[in-house]
């Protein structure tokens, strides 16, 4: 008698130790009974036939990370790049998450890299460099709807790392240099192209203003010879000047010569006040009869 007390004593303590079900905070499970679908176990203490009830899944409900190794992508302009993600994840309805998918981390990996390429695949090199962001926004939106129907939401993605092959990364910069030097070649020469307008515009302000000076002189002449002369002195003091500066062998007698050109003015030539009539002879007033 007493070991059949002693048999149900310990068969009851069994049953119920095996029908006790402790679910930490964060977490569910789900449970099956003959097979199927009986119920979800909420966080805390629960209660299950041994036997009957089987506790098939047990998940957090707490956002999860997924690293997506770096994956090839070919981009609009047929350049290979690897890219590298991470998605922020969590599980809204475990029932479903279980059921609708055979294994939701590896169903996700796919999701992400497959879309990741197809919207690469998009974009020239330059616009996935300037579009990250966008490529993050339109791959959440299409991840969430996706996932839809899996039971789980999909709160963030990013886009974590571009990388480009060796040789075209090469390429590119050896064509960023070119540019450089093209624009700069450019800026040089707008700046000259600038600088020899303003020249020239000054150039001729300052013709029409000694042409306005000489109009009020009458010595005309000598005021340019003078201005010559000085522009003359001026240059060579420069040309003496300059660190490049060159010896210039000239004719001395030249120079003297045109110095004194420059400088000396040309004689007045005065009117025939003789009366003169251009036959030699001195006009008497009388003309032959």
């Amino acid at each position: 008698m007493q070991s059949i007390l002693a048999a149900l004593a310990l068969l009851i303590i069994g049953y119920t130790v095996g029908s006790v079900k402790i679910i930490n905070q964060g977490n569910e499970a789900l449970v099956e009974r003959l097979g199927r679908y009986h119920r979800k176990l909420m966080p805390g203490l629960n209660f299950i036939v041994p036997l009957l009830d089987t506790i098939v899944w047990e998940d957090t409900t707490r956002e999860q990370v997924l690293d997506i190794d770096p994956q090839e992508a070919i981009t609009k302009d047929n350049i290979t790049l690897l890219v590298d993600a991470v998605m922020y994840w969590r599980i809204l309805e475990l029932q479903q998450t279980y059921y609708a998918v055979e294994d939701i981390s590896k169903a996700l990996m796919n999701l992400v890299i497959t879309s990741l390429r197809s919207e690469i695949g998009r974009m020239e090199l330059e616009q996935t460099y300037a579009s990250r962001s966008q490529i993050n926004q339109i791959l959440l939106q299409q991840l969430d709807e996706a996932t839809a129907t899996w039971g789980v939401k999909v709160t963030r993605i990013e886009v974590q790392n571009i990388t480009l092959p060796e040789t075209v990364r090469e390429s590119l910069e050896l064509e960023r240099a070119a540019e450089s030097k093209k624009r700069a070649a450019i800026l040089e020469a707008e700046g000259e192209k600038q600088a020899a307008i303003s020249e020239a515009e000054g150039t001729v302000q300052s013709i029409e203003l000694i042409s306005n000076a000489l109009k009020s002189q009458n010595n005309t002449h000598a005021v340019l010879q003078y201005l010559v002369a000085q522009k003359y002195v001026d240059a060579n003091y420069r040309l003496g000047q300059s660190n490049n500066s060159k010896i210039i062998f000239m004719d001395p007698k030249a120079l003297t010569e045109a110095m004194s050109e420059l400088i000396v003015p040309e004689p007045i030539n005065e009117p025939d006040t003789n009366g003169s009539n251009g036959n030699g002879g001195s006009g008497n007033g009388s003309s032959p009869s």
